[in-house]
């Protein structure tokens, strides 16, 4: 491993870790004070602490054990395990350090009583830590780790999914502790959507490459390899140069697109690449024709 591939990837550690302890502070300043439970293993671990008292990081770690043993197997192995792992335990660790300290914090400096606002910054600043921790290419584990095997297997809508799984825990949660406690995990859940799809790189779902390269081949099947993403190449003849390349067209999911970024320049460093924004896209590992409608 030369000098550059060992700065760039304590850069994207390095990312992980401040965006994991940023979404570790959404979670446990505003979110577990709380009990707003807005999805994910994290709802089902502030719901379980509720009644039990048991530490909340640890409960997500734990819990995430499983899932993460179905994406090793599913989701890219050791490349999709590591910076997971990573990114939960820096995640879990934080939170039930920052919840320990909490009291004596909040006694010199309250931040607010107030459940609303809570839930608005819980949304807001996990989305910004969840956007980082994409962005590196890392992931928190939980539901998004089921939701990519189940549309990578079946092409089951992301949306879907997470209308079931996020949906069903803020439903057992307005059941348990009430159903304001729900409505206000819906708004956080909503808003942490929001603030990590802009932190990310924009508020839609698709992305669409365009890649001029001399490798054609080459760069569809990395591209296949380390994305699990398809390509269509067939050859063009540049208007100035009057010399035949490869164009490369390639759909893939907005936290994707750093890692393409990156696999393109890998391959062909003087490819010229565009990425464009998609609001759509069906067939393929994406949502099925037939139930487009």
């Amino acid at each position: 491993m030369d000098k550059k591939s060992i700065f760039r990837t304590f850069r994207l550690y390095l990312v992980i870790t401040i965006g994991s302890i940023i979404a570790a502070l959404g979670y446990a300043l505003f979110q577990v004070p709380h009990g707003i439970a807005a999805g994910g293993v994290s709802g089902i671990a502030i719901l379980v602490n509720r009644f039990t008292g048991w530490q909340v990081g640890a409960m997500v770690w734990l819990m995430n054990v499983p899932i993460l043993v179905l994406g090793f197997h599913h989701l890219g192995r050791w490349r999709f395990l590591g910076k997971t792992v990573y990114g939960v335990t820096v995640f879990s660790i934080a939170s039930d350090l920052m919840l320990a300290r909490m009291p004596h914090v909040m006694e010199s400096f309250p931040v607010t009583e107030d459940v609303l606002l809570s839930a608005i910054y819980a949304g807001v600043i996990g989305g910004v830590g969840l956007g980082m921790v994409f962005g590196a290419g890392g992931s928190l584990g939980g539901t998004g780790v089921i939701g990519r095997i189940l549309q990578n297997k079946w092409g089951v809508p992301l949306s879907s999914i997470y209308l079931y799984t996020d949906g069903g825990i803020i439903i057992l949660a307005g059941i348990l502790l009430g159903w304001e406690a729900g409505l206000f995990a819906m708004l956080t859940l909503f808003l942490n959507g929001v603030a990590s799809d802009h932190v990310l790189e924009g508020p839609s779902a698709v992305r669409t490459a365009t890649i001029i390269t001399n490798e054609p081949e080459r760069v569809s099947a990395a591209l296949s390899d380390r994305l699990g993403r398809g390509a269509t190449f067939w050859t063009v003849t540049g208007s100035y140069t009057k010399q035949p390349r490869g164009m490369v067209l390639c759909t893939i999911g907005r936290p994707q697109v750093n890692e393409l970024k990156r696999v393109v320049g890998e391959v062909d460093p003087v490819a010229f690449l565009t990425i464009g924004v998609s609001h759509q896209a069906y067939g393929g590992n994406f949502q099925p024709l037939e139930r487009s409608a």
